[in-house]
Formats: structure tokens, C-alpha cells, sequence
């Protein structure tokens, strides 16, 4: 097996890629990684480039005339790109799902655990698809600073807090070691914010998935994708019923058989939960005492029956799962529980798969059409709520017709 400190002797030290942009940039992501950074740099140092960077994020003069160009984003700061990267090593799969979006697909080298990346919407989208089996799985027991090192990447995708703060598996000292030899970090964890070590900026979906469209210089189908989603929630949004007759809904992980619920919450801060907030469904456990997933403790039936929940989300089924598997398997166990057949979301129907976790821009279109229909099938009778052959057009050809 390489020696990692051995190895990063012999790797270079400067990519010619894309680059860390500067002392100003090192020292926002030494800052962001202690939980520190207020704000996106503002100067891109060593270079011949200023990045303006107003109160909303905004940018101006991204781009030099050679070519060259930078992106900000929490809590790394700013990284200067002097080409499009050609690999790139994410973490979570809504990066990857951005990317395989944005026609960067073969792009991609890693994903932090394979089961978690659940891609079977991709089916629907002719041309649209990514080879999971090449892909790094960078949890095996912990992550190792091996693969980075093997994968050899352009960029690290990746918040820096989730290798440190969030699964504890590295400290500053490996980051720094990752950044100067391998190449830099850019990213920021999006799936949730219930942490309490996420105090620095939080990207929504769509605004992480911009940064990632200037990070791959793909303006154009970032556009023409957002313009497909926009379309969609206005569309969906003008079809719902009043807001006094949409149901709540309790998020949680649970097994196959479950007898205990360990809450996630809809409301708040988090990607992979945008589309349930789209579609206008309200949290159960709001004024309730319950906290979401960080730190939360689990619920037994006897809880869960007090707060007696319009419906309930349950995460950890496979996606691939028919709507008529879930029922046979998951549902029917709770009606033959004792406490849990009492619940209203049980005896009427409706309990659901929670959909994935990380969850990117095409999850979330496919969600959004998923739970119209779930959740008011007698007013969303179509087969389908958007346009898979426009949506796989752009994301193949990069047109928008």
C-alpha cells in the first residue's frame, strides 16, 4: 500500500489545472475549516484577476482574456480555474447529479459511499446515464487519503467540513496536505444544515448547482435546466389545493420492518428537501419538540402516535422499489402493529418512500413530479409533469429546443 506522506512528496505541487487562488483564498479556507469564515473572499490574489463580491454573492469580471476565470463559494473561498477541470472528485451525489446534468458526467472520479447515489431517474433520460462501477468509493471503514493521491482529480468537489466536522474522519493538517499536493477543495455540504458546525453560508440547491455550472463554464444548459424547473414549480404550484388542505408530513429514517423513527424535518435549511417545501407540505414535528436528524434521538410508535402525523416520509427503502414492493413489505408491517396501524397516515395510504439523500437538480425535478402525484393524485393526472426527451436534449446535446 503507498505511504500517502511518502507519495506527497512525489506529486507536484502546484497544478496546472486550476489552483487555489492566492494566500487570500488558503487563508478563507483555513478559516472556514475551524468554522470562522463570515464571508466569500473578495480578492483573488497573485493573479491579475479581482473578483467582486457583493452582499448577494454576485460576481463580476469572472474571467481574464487568456482564458482564465474563478469561482467563490463557502467556506472555501475562491479558486482560480485556468481550464475546465476534466476530473473532479465529489463526495455526495448531488455534486455528481449536478455535474451529470451539466454533460460532465465522465468528469466525475469518486462518490463517498455507492448505495447513497441512487441514479435510476437517469432511465428516463435517453442518452443520460453514469458507470457507478468506476467510480472511487471513498468510505471503506473511514476514508483514506489513498484514493486522492490514486484518483489524482483537478478539483476536490467537496466541503471540507464533511471530511472533518461532519464524519470526523480527517483533521486540518490532512486537508491542507490534499489541497497543496493533489489539488484544491471547493463545495459546500447542502443536503442539510441542522449542524451545529455549518454557521457559515448556505447554498440552496439551485445556487450550488450555479456554481458548479461556472465551475464547468456551462452557462447554457444551467439556464436551460433551471428554466425546466422553474416552469415546473410554477405550474405545480398554481395546481395545489389551499394551503389549509395540504398535509403535514413526518421525514424519518426507519428500517423494513420499523419500530423505531429517527426524524429528519422538512422545514429548514437542505436540498433533499426543496421539493417537499415546493409542493407546499408542512412539517409534522414543527412546535413539537422535535429536532431534526443532527443529534436527534429515535421515536417509538407510542411518540409517533401523539403527534399522529397527515403523513409519513420514510428514507432508507431503495429507490428502486416498486410503489406496490413498499406497500407489501414496509406499509403492511405497520398495519400489523399494534400502535402503528392507529396512525391516520397508515390507515389511509399514506405513507411513502423519503426519496434519496443527496439529492441534485435532476432528483429534484423527478421528486417534485413523484410527490404532486402522491400527494394530490386527483389533481396531477399525467403521466408525466415535465419534458424527459427536452431535458435529456440538453443535458446530451446542450441545445434547448
Amino acid at each position: 500500500m503507498t505511504d500517502p506522506d511518502r507519495a506527497a512528496c512525489e506529486w507536484p505541487t502546484r497544478r496546472d489545472i486550476v489552483r487555489s487562488s492566492g494566500a487570500l483564498a488558503f487563508g478563507g479556507f483555513l478559516a472556514g475549516c475551524s468554522g470562522e469564515s463570515g464571508q466569500e473572499s473578495s480578492v483573488t490574489e497573485g493573479s491579475d484577476m479581482t473578483t467582486a463580491t457583493g452582499a448577494g454573492g454576485t460576481e463580476t469580471d469572472p474571467a481574464t482574456s487568456d482564458g482564465a476565470y474563478s469561482v467563490t463559494m463557502e467556506p472555501v473561498g475562491t479558486v482560480e480555474f485556468e481550464t475546465v477541470p476534466e476530473t473532479i472528485a465529489p463526495f455526495t451525489a448531488d455534486y455528481i447529479d449536478m455535474l451529470v446534468a451539466l454533460g460532465h458526467g465522465d468528469a466525475v472520479q469518486s462518490i463517498w459511499y455507492r448505495g447513497r447515489y441512487k441514479t435510476l431517474h437517469y432511465e428516463e433520460l435517453d442518452g443520460v446515464s453514469i458507470d457507478l462501477g468506476r467510480l472511487t468509493q471513498l468510505w471503506n471503514d473511514g476514508i483514506s487519503k489513498e484514493p486522492f493521491y490514486e484518483m489524482n482529480a483537478d478539483l476536490h468537489l467537496i466541503d471540507p467540513h464533511g471530511l472533518t466536522n461532519w464524519l470526523g474522519a480527517w483533521d486540518q493538517s490532512d486537508l491542507t496536505e490534499i489541497r497543496e499536493n493533489v489539488a484544491p477543495f471547493l463545495g459546500n455540504l447542502i443536503f442539510r444544515q441542522t449542524d451545529d458546525w455549518h454557521d457559515y453560508r448556505y447554498y440552496s440547491l439551485y445556487e450550488a448547482f450555479e456554481k458548479v455550472a461556472e465551475m464547468v463554464q456551462e452557462r447554457t444548459r444551467f439556464e436551460a435546466i433551471r428554466s425546466i424547473h422553474d416552469e415546473l414549480v410554477e405550474t405545480v404550484q398554481a395546481r395545489l389545493p389551499a394551503p389549509a388542505d395540504r398535509p403535514n408530513a413526518a421525514l424519518m429514517f426507519a428500517g423494513e420492518e420499523p419500530e423505531a423513527f429517527t426524524p429528519y424535518r422538512i422545514s429548514g435549511n437542505g436540498a433533499n428537501k426543496e421539493h417537499f417545501q415546493t409542493l407546499g407540505i408542512s412539517d409534522a414535528f414543527a412546535d413539537t419538540g422535535v429536532e431534526g436528524y443532527s443529534g436527534s434521538e429515535s421515536l417509538d410508535y407510542e411518540t409517533l402516535l401523539e403527534i399522529d402525523p397527515d403523513s409519513l416520509l420514510l428514507r432508507y427503502h431503495r429507490e428502486g422499489k416498486t410503489r406496490e414492493e413498499f406497500e407489501n413489505s414496509v406499509l403492511a408491517s405497520m398495519k400489523d402493529h399494534e400502535v402503528g396501524s392507529q396512525l391516520r397516515a397508515v390507515q389511509n395510504d399514506m405513507v411513502f418512500r423519503g426519496g434519496p439523500i443527496y439529492a441534485g437538480p435532476l432528483h429534484n425535478l423527478f421528486m417534485i413530479e413523484r410527490y404532486a402525484k402522491r400527494y394530490f393524485p386527483e389533481e396531477f393526472t399525467e403521466t408525466h409533469l415535465f419534458d424527459r426527451d427536452h431535458l435529456a436534449t440538453i443535458i446530451t446535446d446542450g441545445r434547448d429546443e
